[in-house]
This record gives C-alpha cells, sequence and structure tokens, in this order.
C-alpha cells in the first residue's frame, strides 16, 4: 500500500492507494516549500493529516507539489515527510504530477490552470518540454492569481465597472487600503488574489469580466501553448481555473486550433491509476 498526495499551494490532496483502489482521502492546507520551512510542512502534515496515514509504514509515498522543481526544494519537503513517515519517499513537481494524472502512459500537453499556471510536453512517463511558468509577478498567465491581479488592480484604479466593485468590496468586507496590506504585506499574496479572482465566476454574463478572463486565458495560448507543437497533441487541462472557465478556455482553444482532450479538476485519480502498474 502507498500514499499519493498532490499539492497545490492552495490544498494537497491525499490518497492511501492499494493497487488501483483508494483506501482513504485526506485533504490538508496547500504545502509548498517556496514558501514553508521543512518544520512548518512537518507541522502541517502531523497536525492535519487523520490517524489512519500514520498507522503503519506504507510501500512508499509518492508526493508531487507545486514549488518542487529543483532538488533543494524537493530535498526540504522529502525531509519532512521521511521524518513523519518513516517510509522512502519520491518527490516531483505538481507539473509531472499533472501530466502523468492527465495522460497516464500516453504522450500529450499537460497544463495547470488554478492558483498558478503552467504547461509541457509530456512523453508518457516524462517531462521532455516545459515553458517555464515564473510564477504570479512575472507569469502564470492564465491562473487565478493573475486574474486577480488584474481584477484588484482595475478595482483599485477605478477601472473596473462601479457595480462591480461595490458589489466586490460589500461581499469580501475589504476596502482599498486592507486588499493592499494583503497583496503587500501578507504571506501567500498569490493565494490571495486567486482566492479573489473567483468574484469574476458570478458575473461571466458581464462583458467587462468575461472579456477580462477571455484575454488572460489568450494569454496563457499565447506565451505558452504556441511554443509548443501543440497542433499534433491533445491538451488536457487540470485545476479549479481550467473547470471553471472551461467554455472560455474551450473558445481560445479553438482559436488557436488547438485540441482539448478533457478539463479535470484533478490529478489524482489518474496518479493512482499511473503508480498501480
Amino acid at each position: 500500500m502507498k500514499i499519493i498526495a498532490e499539492s497545490s499551494t492552495t490544498r494537497t490532496e491525499w490518497a492511501l492507494a492499494e493497487e488501483n483502489n483508494v483506501i482513504e482521502q485526506a485533504f490538508t492546507e496547500g504545502l509548498n516549500p517556496f514558501f514553508q520551512s521543512r518544520r512548518e510542512i512537518s507541522h502541517s502534515i502531523r497536525l492535519q493529516l487523520p490517524d489512519a496515514f500514520f498507522k503503519r509504514r506504507w510501500d512508499k509515498i509518492y508526493f508531487y507539489g507545486a514549488g518542487c522543481s529543483s532538488d533543494e526544494k524537493k530535498n526540504i519537503v522529502k525531509a519532512s515527510l521521511v521524518a513523519q513517515f518513516k517510509t522512502p519517499v519520491e518527490v516531483e513537481s505538481d507539473l509531472l504530477g499533472a501530466a502523468r494524472g492527465l495522460f497516464i502512459n500516453e504522450p500529450g500537453l499537460a497544463c495547470i490552470l488554478g492558483t498558478g499556471s503552467n504547461s509541457c510536453l509530456y512523453n508518457g512517463r516524462d517531462i521532455v518540454q516545459n515553458v517555464r511558468p515564473l510564477g504570479f509577478i512575472l507569469g502564470d498567465e492564465g491562473s487565478g492569481s493573475s486574474l486577480g491581479k488584474i481584477f484588484l488592480s482595475d478595482c483599485l484604479k477605478n477601472l473596473a465597472p462601479k457595480h462591480l466593485r461595490e458589489e466586490f468590496y460589500s461581499r469580501f468586507e475589504v476596502t482599498p487600503d486592507e486588499i493592499m496590506d494583503k497583496v503587500y504585506v501578507m504571506a501567500l499574496s498569490n493565494k490571495t488574489l486567486s482566492n479573489y479572482s473567483y468574484f469574476l465566476a458570478d458575473h461571466l454574463d458581464d462583458e467587462y469580466v468575461h472579456d477580462l478572463v477571455y484575454e488572460e486565458i489568450m494569454r496563457f495560448f499565447k506565451r505558452n501553448i504556441s511554443q509548443y507543437d501543440y497542433a499534433n497533441y491533445p491538451i488536457c487541462f487540470v485545476g479549479a481555473v481550467a473547470c471553471t472557465y472551461s467554455e472560455i478556455l474551450k473558445d481560445v482553444a479553438a482559436k488557436f486550433g488547438a485540441n482539448i482532450k478533457k478539463i479535470l479538476l484533478r490529478s489524482i485519480p489518474g496518479l493512482v491509476e499511473y503508480h498501480s502498474a
């Protein structure tokens, strides 16, 4: 029996799996070595996972996480997991997890649209090409954090329609000054930006909102997908933003002549299948 985990900056999904069956499932906060220390990750795992995950030593733990893009960051997470479970651990990026979860053993273009964004060409086992995502300051086009950043900027500069600004401030009970603090002072501002972005999902019939989302997903295709041989591979998406704005995503893909095979919220079911072989 093994543990398989997939983590974004926002949330980590854990599965106890035997062959192709999930025996136990749990959710904890997101674990990202760019924003959390080894001790903080260990603390989160120990306090938030149910007891069933600590009852025995498992055959292996497969962890796919945001921020796990270098050996240094992978080792932070690996050390935390080994300390808690005393079990052999393999740590890989959330992008490889998305690719394996979406395509299993088939080749294709795997894309993440969630709090952040990323993309790669996958050969059925490994990533063979990746356009750097660059994070929410320099990149992450089409992501929740990018959508939130554009919308909040428009609100604070009074460029967003007045009725939307007023409803947004009322719903979240925030002032412009408080937003500035949340973005520039508090930790995990990319998560804050992404959380605010889902306000847009309730107003897609508004021309301003539709155009904002459409143009941002178009930027994801122009700056990322266009650099792959996308016409000759199926494209799959995973993530809350991809699911929330799936119709706009399909419209943009059609403009590029891209073939979207599927759009999923989670990678775990496919990862369980991948690791059952």
